[in-house]
């Protein structure tokens, strides 16, 4: 598998985001490995607290929400998916799979978290990280998603997903801040913007950002649309504590967290939360206010 690394150097202006990055080697699932990047911040001995990203975003999403949780006393990681922030990128399209980014996020899990942990997840976060779920509940002790689902392709998607997906493969070049910009409600200073565009120095390095729109399952036949039923069936037994905290703003994921509070067995009991004013990343928008709701959740 041919893969890109990013220049360290393209992260060197980034001065809001002080975690130094930590590499683990998983395999390519071609018999060879590719290095993913992580950041972890907080006492050793504190409660492991994930947060996963989605597209076309990395770790830097959560800068916001980091030093709070990390101020409560929880153990913070958060890596960059394979295709993202200062993890390695393959070159081709196809070589990105629902599948593949399991394997690697699974891998990397394993690996880095020694204990049960707490969940946060938004956008293919959610996607990967409720797989994850599903598949090992013995290893979360609590879950928090935002602006994410678990498609199964019985239902059509949005017409704002439809918008996205086909923007994704036409576009010529793929605007990485620029799309994070549309979604979200608050204006981004250029710095910020400039943050985001800096793990695709060109084009070459967006393969897989433009992959993850098709990686979504729109029909009930798609490769993995019978998995996410039965992760489903799991996550309806999933007794632990799950909250959803989605925006009022985003088209996209709508209605999502009423499908979870129905069907996943954690959520009886939890007060939910809608987060007013944000957008799809509503890490960037009202990341303070979600380190809040979530540091909360996990203390109670």
């Amino acid at each position: 598998m041919q893969v890109l690394k990013t220049p360290e150097e393209a992260f060197s202006f980034i001065t809001d985001f002080p975690y130094p990055p930590r590499y683990i080697n998983v395999t390519d699932t071609m018999g060879g490995e590719i290095v993913m990047a992580y950041y972890q911040a907080g006492p050793d001995d504190g409660l492991p607290v994930v947060l996963l990203h989605g597209e076309p975003t990395w770790a830097y999403l959560y800068r916001k929400m980091m030093p709070r949780l990390v101020d409560a006393g929880f153990n913070v990681f958060v890596p960059d998916l394979i295709g993202f922030g200062r993890s390695d990128k393959p070159v081709h399209q196809k070589d990105y799979t629902y599948a593949r980014h399991l394997i690697w996020l699974k891998e990397w899990f394993q690996q880095v978290i020694n204990q049960p942990a707490a969940l946060f997840c938004q956008d293919w976060g959610g996607l990967l990280g409720l797989r994850l779920v599903a598949d090992m509940p013995e290893k979360f002790v609590a879950v928090m998603a935002s602006n994410t689902g678990l498609p199964t392709g019985d239902k059509p998607p949005s017409d704002a997903f439809i918008k996205w997906r086909r923007f994704s493969q036409d576009v010529p070049e793929f605007p990485t801040s620029e799309v994070i910009q549309q979604g979200t409600v608050s204006l981004l200073n250029k710095p910020t913007l400039k943050a985001y565009d800096a793990p695709f120095p060109s084009e070459r390095y967006k393969a897989g950002a433009r992959a993850f729109p098709l990686l979504v399952p729109t029909s009930p036949d798609n490769p993995e649309s019978n998995a996410n039923r039965e992760a489903w069936e799991n996550l309806q037994q999933f007794c632990r504590p799950f909250m959803t905290a989605f925006s009022d703003q985003d088209p996209v994921t709508a209605g999502g967290d009423t499908i979870m509070q129905k069907r996943i067995a954690g959520c009886s009991g939890v007060t939910h939360t809608t987060i007013e004013g944000g957008g799809h990343f509503v890490q960037e928008d009202k990341g303070e206010e979600l380190a809040h709701h979530l540091i909360a959740f996990i203390q109670q």
